[in-house]
């Protein structure tokens, strides 16, 4: 196959984050108590001055800018270990289509509530999109979330005390067990605010609209555990399917390459499920009986010298 075949394909078809969709609804172990997981991440396209949709962005794996394709990405988890599939994804692409980050988080959400064909009720994001507009709409469709804040975020703890930056909360009476309800600015409902620390000291404050009396730190511990398994899907994206390799210059070859990058993730993820194999093993399989076969008999014949 040619170069210039791959290019044309790429070009002329249309594919859309709807095939996706399409593709995983079916394939989700779906029910009221499993997940749905918003993050982005960057494809990575540092030595490609003029691809349309490619522009300077923060990308977390560098820790600075860097020119590429941001993704925004919807998953569904039931909350078991590796249990997840990509299910929607939009290109942030703001000098096309003027939308930012959050645009793209409420379209695809309130997509999900349109059709009702999930099961879920639970956002899990993180800072970036915690912003009010986003709390009230994922609070007026009836869902829950969790978040987490940064740490000069203001909330207050009542009328008397005002808004304060979370780093000069003081620990509430019962302490941090069962957190503290507060409010958040420009947030016409209240949350339950948690700060978690973990081993090496360092600080999370997570809050939630789920205001149930039993709500606990284990409990909220282990929602937040869930949205992580969005760096396993970041690492394997990217090194299985070849998503940042593309250097076709125009936005639709782009679009239409990522969209196949998605759909190869979930048919390897439904194979590697299917086998009892990581997807790491799975990708790698189709090789291995091949690779054994050329040791122990090699097509490819060696040039022996013989000694002067």
């Amino acid at each position: 196959m040619s170069h210039d075949q791959v290019y044309r394909f790429l070009r002329n078809n249309t594919f859309s984050a709807g095939q996706l969709r399409e593709l995983v609804q079916p394939l989700v172990a779906d029910s009221p108590e499993a997940f749905l997981l918003v993050d982005d991440s960057v494809q990575d396209k540092r030595y490609s001055r003029f691809i349309e949709v490619a522009q300077r962005q923060y990308s977390g794996n560098v820790h600075g800018l860097v020119t590429g394709i941001g993704l925004v990405n919807l998953f569904h988890s039931s909350g078991e270990s590796g249990d997840f599939l990509s299910l929607d994804f939009r290109i942030y692409a703001p000098a096309q289509d003027g939308l930012t980050k959050n645009d793209h988080f409420q379209a695809m959400f309130k997509q999900v509530v349109e059709e009702g064909k999930i099961q879920a009720r639970t956002l899990l994001f993180d800072s970036w999109y915690a912003n009010s507009e986003n709390l009230k709409v994922i609070e007026q469709a009836g869902w829950t979330f969790f978040t987490t804040l940064k740490s000069n975020r203001l909330v207050s703890l009542g009328k008397e005390t005002g808004y304060q930056s979370l780093n000069t909360l003081d620990p509430p009476a019962g302490g941090w067990s069962r957190g503290v309800e507060v409010r958040l600015q420009q947030v016409p409902f209240g949350v339950k605010l948690f700060k978690l620390v973990t081993i090496d000291g360092s600080i999370e404050w997570v809050i939630t609209n789920y205001l149930a009396a039993h709500l606990n730190r284990e409990m909220v511990i282990e929602a937040v555990q869930v949205r992580w398994q969005v760096e396993e899907f970041h690492r394997s994206f990217k090194q299985l399917t070849g998503s940042e390799k593309c250097q076709c210059r125009k936005a639709q070859a782009q679009r239409n390459h990522l969209t196949c990058c998605y759909l190869v993730w979930v048919t390897l993820r439904q194979y590697a499920r299917a086998i009892g194999r990581t997807i790491y093993q799975a990708a790698c399989l189709p090789w291995a009986e091949w690779l054994r076969q050329q040791l122990q008999n090699s097509s490819i014949p060696v040039l022996v010298l013989e000694a002067a």
